[in-house]
């Protein structure tokens, strides 16, 4: 297909979670030379580009989100030269790499923030967060972590506390320092310079803070035992003035390589998330678009409206994206069920815009049993049932002992999933009507028709409300999508459209000539019908 557009107007992006993907030399934790090892992998299943989580040096207090150096590899994933490798045997399969770049906060342990904390007068302390005790001693405000507790902790050799929107040993950068943004937009020429195709910028909606610290507004419907991030209404930590100006910096910055992509993690609602395209298009190229992720219901009628809204939202000439899962959120198949997770992937793929995958995903992958005792996740250390440890469980290859993630006799750093002899990479390649054939063979048709990338689209009408269908068209070429968003039977009747032909089916046994006067689905069944 001739590919005038970005490269990701038309490719897929695959998350691999580094921990989690393949441990090369059997210490229980994946690693670059891993995910080196697991290229051809990923060119077979037909996506275009991966995501690594962070991989810099870390005490791993939030597992790599907490940085100590963003200019290096942690030893235990590796080393620069194995990340320069990775680099380039994926460009040799035109596999494209997004590094994820973590903005709002370092470690603890950085140098930075060890010599802000020195004394109140050194260069760098006004590159954190710092104010006096209230009154009465305590923090200086009521903003609370993410994590849980108080944002803000008091460090006991200068008098004065630091602010950490998420665990207490990621100290927030003042991003209003001039100084702390050149430094950052080196960091982003560091990686470009070698070689990355584009980053994820981490928690990018909360980079500036109230200049007047004032009190967020707590939520009185939290109750105990709700995630601590819900406590309160984030009015005065999120989305603050003077954001943008720094998000148009970045883009510049990206803009200034060829063809780089600029990703940007924004759980906001649906009005303002936009507004990070920028006016003239000079902001974010893709505002991560987690509606699918955090949607309430999943049925048919929800799944249209935040389709149909998101595109009328769009500024003119903006490109869509599609979420259905990450390293924050219960897996798909998990929060929908497995056999749904077969539409509801149906979907990701064949929407209009660019659609990012989570390691697993193409497998069926569930959220892991975690034993409390074995769980690492600092948002679970209260409330083990918000744990992120069950989601980021090991990658499951093959049936041999502990899933092909490390040696027969390495334990893992967290447990596999107790169903990974039948849902894995091998077994599921084998088997034609496997989770895995579906995506793969979703991800071929996607690359060979233009109209199911950079094609138009449009929701269509029907009396049935428990099928979701859309057309996508491109120079002349129309593609049918009906997706059957419950476990029963449905018929959805589409008069005087004529015939079609089935090119795929989520069962992976119906292809052939359909009449659409009357199309029959199974329970948690989608058809891709060629118009």
């Amino acid at each position: 297909m001739t590919q005038t557009s970005p490269w990701w107007h038309h490719g897929t992006i695959y998350q691999v979670y580094p921990r989690s993907f393949k441990d090369s030399n059997a210490d229980g934790v994946g690693d670059l030379i891993g995910i080196t090892h697991k290229l051809d992998y990923l060119q077979w299943l037909g996506v275009d580009a991966l995501w690594l989580s962070p991989f810099y040096p870390s005490p791993m207090a939030d597992f790599g989100y907490d940085v100590s150096n963003y200019v290096d590899v942690d030893p235990i994933f590796g080393t620069l030269a194995d990340f320069d490798i990775l680099i380039k045997e994926a460009h040799s399969r035109n596999l494209k790499v997004v590094v994820d770049y973590v903005p709002n906060h370092t470690s603890d342990e950085h140098p930075w923030f060890q010599i802000a904390r020195a004394n109140r007068t050194n260069d760098k302390r006004d590159w954190y967060i710092w104010r006096d005790p209230a009154p009465d001693g305590g923090p200086p405000n009521n903003w609370v972590a993410l994590f849980g507790g108080p944002a803000w902790q008091l460090d006991q050799q200068t008098g004065q506390y630091y602010l950490h929107l998420f665990d207490v040993k990621q100290p927030d950068l003042n991003w209003r320092n001039l100084a702390v943004r050149e430094a950052m937009y080196d960091v982003l020429r560091f990686w470009l310079d070698r070689g990355v195709d584009g980053f994820r910028m981490d928690v990018l909606w909360m980079l500036i803070k109230d200049d007047q610290f004032r009190d967020n507004v707590m939520n009185p419907d939290w109750k105990p035992g709700d995630p601590p991030y819900l406590r309160q209404f984030a009015t005065y930590t999120e989305d603050q003035p003077g954001m943008h100006d720094i998000v148009r910096d970045m883009r510049t910055l990206i803009d200034s390589y060829d063809e780089r992509v600029f990703i940007g993690e924004l759980y906001l609602p649906l009005h303002i998330l936009v507004q990070y395209y920028g006016e003239a298009l000079d902001e974010a190229h893709l505002p991560f678009n987690f509606q699918l992720v955090t949607l309430p219901d999943w049925n048919a009628a929800t799944i249209r409206k935040v389709v149909d809204e998101y595109e009328y939202a769009l500024p003119e000439g903006a490109w869509p994206n599609w979420v259905l899962g990450n390293h924050d959120r219960p897996r798909l198949a998990t929060r929908v069920g497995r056999a749904q997770s077969r539409a509801a992937q149906m979907l990701l793929l064949t929407l209009r815009g660019t659609p990012t995958c989570y390691y697993g995903d193409e497998l069926g992958m569930q959220d892991s049993f975690v034993p409390p005792a074995l769980m690492h996740d600092p948002q679970g250390k209260d409330n083990p049932e918000y744990s992120r440890d069950p989601i980021r469980t090991p990658m499951q290859w093959d049936s041999s002992p502990y899933a092909g993630f490390s040696s027969p006799d390495v334990t893992p750093w967290l447990p596999v999933a107790a169903d990974y002899q039948v849902y894995n990479v091998v077994a599921e390649q084998n088997d034609p009507h496997s989770f895995l054939t579906l995506i793969h063979r979703l991800l071929e048709l996607r690359r060979a028709s233009p109209a199911l990338t950079i094609g138009s689209y449009r929701s269509l009408d029907q009396d049935n409300t428990a099928c979701f269908v859309y057309q996508r068209e491109q120079d002349g070429v129309r593609y049918l999508v009906v997706l059957n968003i419950t476990s029963q039977e449905q018929a959805v009747k589409l008069p005087g459209s004529g015939h079609g032909r089935i090119v795929l089916s989520t069962h992976l046994d119906r292809e052939g000539n359909v009449d659409l006067a009357e199309v029959h689905l199974r329970g948690d069944e989608g058809y891709v019908i060629a118009l």
